[in-house]
């Protein structure tokens, strides 16, 4: 292999591949995370919508599979902001589509998920378990948190998908960078939903990240394949993220409506949405999109993850119904490369890609 990209990362998480699975809250299992580090990269578990219990139950499992490092992630979002009035108008306007399912809206709606700022207990359990990784999605933990991993022993990564958010990341002494380009799957990591979003794609915001900071930089967004993993490490990247590339293996979570439309006509059209959740992501093309895209004001749409659980509410009466057009199928803008492989498959030819694209190049 080429030694024309930096080294750093992968040698301080022991990586034989400059691979990142990406974490996907709900799509990625022990079991997938497992295949991942045992055949030479970094896997990762999403427990941002889990409480502390549930994301240790979840470690120990990965930990009967592999002793190699795990990436745990967590949601840093910020302050939910709760309006009645507003939520209620939302339940009403999604009444319609309730009623296409046989069901009636829930009488109110909830923040589903705690925020890692405010989750003491989620804190204590990761220094308990000292994942070899911790990274953060939506923003950036409090300082003593910061310090808190630190001191056990733990690397920290965090989402960025701008330079402003970068240099913030290495102002807060975070160990390195995930550039997360617009292209990406799920949800944007930016720190702010409510400003406008510079939108930039993952070569150029690699480019510029790896210029703008001295921290490892991992490119995330639209990655498939060896010959993208190639791509961004010669622009100077340090490992490349995928997740898109994950959702249809087989130790995947993803329900067999998300792989129909995964590895059918759906994955050429993947859109930015809010509908769902309350903030932007990436989506496969379903009737909660296309419903989304009449909507006259996102701002009618109740804060995340408040707008979730009335998300996931619709998602549940489609599925009861016979109907899969209302979850969250997040994917990427390179969803039809995805391939129906076992993660250790899918790492062996990613392996072979990568390898057979760098002697190319060189």
């Amino acid at each position: 292999m080429s030694n024309a990209f930096p080294k750093q990362l992968i040698e301080r998480l022991r990586l034989q591949l400059p691979v990142v699975q990406a974490p996907m809250a709900g799509i990625s299992s022990p079991a997938m995370a497992a295949a991942v580090t045992n055949n030479g990269g970094l896997g990762s578990l999403g427990v941002g919508a889990m409480q502390a219990e549930q994301a240790h139950a979840a470690i120990r499992q990965f930990r009967e599979l592999s002793d190699g490092p795990l990436n745990v992630n967590v949601f840093v979002h910020r302050a939910v902001r709760a309006d009645a009035s507003r939520e209620d108008a939302w339940l009403e306007r999604l009444r319609p589509e309730f009623a296409r399912c046989g069901a009636e809206p829930p009488r109110q709606l909830h923040e589903i998920y705690t925020s890692f700022l405010h989750d003491d207990g989620m804190l204590a359990m990761l220094v308990e378990e000292r994942p070899a990784v911790v990274s953060f999605h939506f923003g950036l933990p409090h300082p003593r948190q910061i310090e808190t991993l630190h001191a056990a022993g733990i690397y920290l990564l965090a989402s960025a998908t701008n330079v402003q958010e970068a240099k913030a990341i290495d102002a807060a002494g975070i160990d390195a960078v995930v550039a997360q380009g617009y292209e990406a799957g799920g949800h944007r990591g930016v720190f702010d939903p409510d400003i406008e979003d510079s939108r930039l794609g993952t070569l150029p915001l690699t480019r510029l990240l790896v210029g703008s900071t001295a921290l490892p930089v991992i490119a995330a967004g639209g990655i498939m394949d060896g010959a993208g993993i190639a791509a961004v490490l010669m622009l100077g990247a340090s490992a490349a993220q995928l997740g898109t590339a994950f959702v249809g293996t087989n130790e995947s979570l993803a329900d067999a409506g998300y792989r129909e439309r995964l590895f059918g006509e759906s994955s050429h059209r993947t859109l930015m949405t809010r509908v769902i959740s309350g903030r932007p992501a990436r989506c496969l093309a379903n009737d909660f999109t296309r419903w989304g895209a009449s909507l006259p004001d996102e701002r009618m749409i109740p804060d995340y993850p408040i707008a979730y659980d009335a998300g996931k509410a619709l998602n549940s009466a489609g599925k009861a119904s016979g109907q899969n057009g209302y979850g969250a199928h997040w994917a990427g803008q390179g969803a039809p490369l995805a391939r129906e492989l076992s993660s250790r498959d899918l790492m062996t030819a990613l392996r072979i890609e990568l390898a057979h694209t760098l002697r190319i190049a060189t």
